[in-house]
């Protein structure tokens, strides 16, 4: 039983010692921090000048499209590194497969071109 106990030696001290750093952090600032700050301090930033409109408006739907313009070359570039290198050892089943995915992805691109995701007024 000493012997299991002694395994697991390592996991209790990672835990204890993230525990503290953790503990550290969250104290830190109450300890070193400026207590009086000015009112510029503590004034709004948004791009240099204060909030003109209330934080729960609704968003336009471009910015939604270019966040799934964006997932759509991030998984193809993902996806295409390590399906070139083993290209060779894949055969035609691995080539079909990658072309299936990039035809999903090209109706996906020309879906974001149809709703004007690509022009910004």
């Amino acid at each position: 039983m000493n012997d299991l106990l002694v395994s697991y030696l390592p996991i209790v001290i990672f835990i204890g010692v993230a525990l503290a750093i953790g503990v550290a952090l969250i104290v830190a600032p109450f300890i070193v921090a400026y207590r009086n700050p000015d009112p510029e301090k503590l004034s709004a930033y948004e791009c240099g000048f204060n909030a003109f409109d209330d934080a729960r408006m609704k968003f336009d739907i471009r910015f939604y499209l270019v966040a799934i313009l964006f997932i759509i070359f991030d998984l193809e570039v993902a996806f295409l590194f390590p399906w070139a290198v083993s290209f060779a050892e894949i055969g035609w089943l691995g080539f079909w497969s990658m072309m299936i995915f990039l035809g999903v992805l090209t109706i996906g691109f020309i879906y974001e071109w149809k709703k004007g995701a690509l022009e910004w007024d």
